[in-house]
């Protein structure tokens, strides 16, 4: 799942959507309001982003509205945290074996 929301999360367009989704929900067309994209543009981003679990979306009458979820990045900070972990301590081992050369 985390490649998944890697790779949605490395459109720049789609990024810019979740910082906004992070202040709270809206809909798709305020979402569209900054850009120059298309409503059928930015619903394709946003299907990304659901297909990749960050958001979800509802429907109510012409407006649907999107919403970050709750967990959208409990996985990708998980997963960034062993990465800074695991170099840490790789970079840590580095620094003692040069220092012994």
């Amino acid at each position: 799942m985390v490649h998944h929301q890697f790779a949605a999360l490395g459109d720049p367009t789609r990024l810019a959507f979740v910082e906004r989704l992070a202040r709270g929900p809206t809909s798709v067309g305020e979402l569209a309001a900054p850009t120059a994209l298309s409503l059928p543009a930015v619903l394709k981003h946003v299907r990304v982003l659901e297909d990749a679990g960050l958001v979800t979306t509802v429907k109510r009458g012409r407006i649907r509205e999107c919403r970050l979820r709750d967990d959208a990045l409990v996985a990708v900070a998980a997963w960034t945290a062993h990465q800074q972990a695991l170099w840490s301590a790789r970079l840590d081992a580095l620094g003692t074996l040069l220092e012994e050369t």
